[in-house]
């Protein structure tokens, strides 16, 4: 759970930093802006998570390919189809016990022991977190000059190294905290 906690205020920590006409920019036509990943990954969440242990992970009312189409207008927009997706993570996996980990689902009929769905679906939203940092990451720095690190800062490993091992710090805790209040 703490893994998908993490890359979740990931994703919010770099869209936090980013300007808002950004969050709509693609690199280019066979890329996908920020909004547009986040459409996707709501739409696989839905599909993956609601009904977990009870039905198909791909859901027949799913349409993907309209995932990579008309993204959300806003980032309040953005940020609501965001929020909404994780919600079907967290309320699929906070119920879960350990007889539910040896239990089989499918996802396109295929099955999967439950711990291989939840390490496919980590995998797969560790992947679109990464792109949506380095979006966030160029658009911010290419428009404001600035980035606020989100892990160890360049240049600033062997202060964290020495820290830790002084006890003085906690890479877990420098990764995943919130710089925010």
């Amino acid at each position: 759970m703490g893994l998908f906690r993490y890359y979740k205020k990931l994703g919010e920590r770099a869209m936090e930093q980013c300007p808002d006409d950004a969050l709509f920019i693609a690199l280019d036509v066979e890329s996908n802006s920020i909004a547009i990943i986040v459409k996707h990954l709501a739409g696989n969440m839905r599909s993956r998570w609601m009904d977990f242990l009870t039905s198909d992970g791909e859901k027949p009312d799913r349409n993907r390919d309209t995932e990579f189409e008309n993204p959300p207008q806003t980032r309040a927009q953005l940020i609501e189809m965001w929020e909404r997706g994780w919600k079907y993570v967290f309320d699929a996996l906070e119920p879960l016990n350990e007889a539910d980990l040896t239990r089989t689902v499918t996802i396109r009929t295929e099955p999967h022991s439950v711990m291989q769905a939840i390490s496919r679906q980590l995998a797969h939203y560790a992947h679109h977190v990464g792109q949506i940092l380095f979006l966030a990451k160029h658009l911010t720095f290419k428009k404001t000059g600035k980035w606020e690190s989100l892990s160890v800062p360049r240049g600033k490993s062997a202060d964290m190294n020495s820290k830790v091992a002084a006890g003085k710090a906690s890479a877990q805790e420098t990764l995943f905290s919130s710089k925010k209040a």
